[in-house]
């Protein structure tokens, strides 16, 4: 049987691959446990600088729970009066959003297809979103009885507002690529057939620049959406001491009085 997730680490990028496109890339336990344990490895390893997160197949990024598993495992906890089937948003979605926004670096999600429930929340949870002009996103939660999850309720309207957010999860409906571009859910909209090539110059282009100061951003981006501006200022001062105090810095100083191309450690 195939890798349900694919990973892999190459001059500072790790690119995760959801690997399950005949199911299209829908969520099984063993897809959870995997995506989750490699996001995690991406976000603690200080020798990458950057994620790619994308998809096999031209179908569909994500389609979020694998509800033919999913029917099995609700039979199973109503027999055993368990109820363990949604903790795997405990187990598996919440850890997985947290170590997406949280990773002290850049995380780029490459969208080839549907991305639908928790597929698109993941894609929420990265910092950039490369989008397939053939590309459609859906919250489909309220389709089968479900509340949100996968940190959409958070990530969804602070992208797009809290009116919008609230009638895309009371109805959810195909939200095709350009429209998901002009609400800004995708940062970048291009072909499909350039989708992979793009994405990786843009994340490879991430993971050659100054790690540091990236993780500040996200940080203080993070930060000043819950705070007052007099906080937030107070964090600014924080990271920027922080940024300020690394190698990265003291090279691009250097390489702007030099006229030069600065290369960044990561440091």
């Amino acid at each position: 049987m195939a890798d349900t997730v694919l990973y892999e680490v190459s001059d500072g990028l790790a690119t995760i691959t959801l690997n399950r496109p005949e199911a299209m890339n829908a969520l099984n336990v063993a897809a959870k446990v995997a995506l989750r344990d490699a996001v995690r490895s991406a976000a603690d390893d200080d020798a990458v600088r950057a994620v790619l997160l994308t998809a096999a197949g031209d179908r569909a990024f994500c389609v979020g729970q694998d509800l033919k598993e999913h029917i099995g495992l609700l039979a199973a906890d109503r027999a055993s009066g368990s109820g363990q089937t949604m903790s795997t948003v405990r187990e598996h979605y919440n850890p997985i959003v947290k170590a997406l926004a949280g990773a002290p670096k850049p995380v780029v999600a490459a969208v080839n297809g549907v991305a639908a429930g928790a597929g698109f929340g993941f894609a929420l949870a990265a910092d950039y979103r490369i989008v397939a002009d053939t590309a459609a996103f859906n919250t489909s939660f309220a389709g089968v009885a479900l509340t949100a999850d996968s940190g959409i309720s958070w990530t969804l309207p602070r992208v797009i507002g809290p009116g919008r957010a609230t009638d895309l999860l009371l109805f959810p409906r195909s939200i095709p690529a350009q429209e998901a571009y002009e609400l800004g859910i995708a940062n970048r909209l291009v072909p499909g057939a350039e989708l992979r090539a793009e994405a990786e110059k843009v994340a490879r282009a991430l993971a050659e620049g100054p790690t540091v100061a990236y993780a500040a951003l996200k940080e203080s981006v993070a930060y000043g959406l819950s705070h007052s501006l007099e906080e937030a200022l107070e964090k600014e001062d924080e990271l920027q001491t922080r940024a300020g105090s690394s190698e990265d810095h003291a090279i691009a100083v250097q390489a702007f009085v030099n006229k030069e191309r600065p290369k960044y450690l990561g440091r």
